[in-house]
């Protein structure tokens, strides 16, 4: 199972969601939360896939417990500048960039778990 979280949540990025939506995933009913939460409610994970950019991991959350940490480094796309077009382009490649890093990280989980 999958889930996602912040530090501080807040609303979706629209242009996430229009994003999102062109390769079938509907998000605009999805809500924000905390990783605070998911700490109290006792969830435990296997790994936990911290998502931030460069300037701001600093405030990437750290989730406690025995777990594996993985940290991937991706542009904010709330920080995305130029027309319209422009911002839905640049979040479109940061979408398809995330899609390919998952797609290698299941790829390499299951190789791994092959040889053990």
């Amino acid at each position: 199972m999958a889930e996602s979280a912040g530090l501080e949540p807040g609303k979706l990025n629209q242009n996430v969601v229009k994003v999102m939506q062109e390769v079938g995933i509907d998000l605009s009913n999805k809500g924000t939360q905390s990783v605070f939460d998911l700490f109290r409610k006792g969830a435990m994970y296997n790994a936990v896939v911290t998502v931030c950019d460069e300037a701001s991991a600093e405030q990437c959350p750290i989730f406690p417990g025995k777990v594996k940490r993985i940290a991937w480094s991706f542009e904010d796309p709330s920080t995305f500048k130029g027309t319209e077009e422009e911002v839905l382009q640049h979040t479109r490649e940061v979408r398809d960039v995330i899609k390919l890093t998952i797609e290698g990280f299941i790829e390499e989980s299951s190789i791994a778990r092959y040889w053990i």
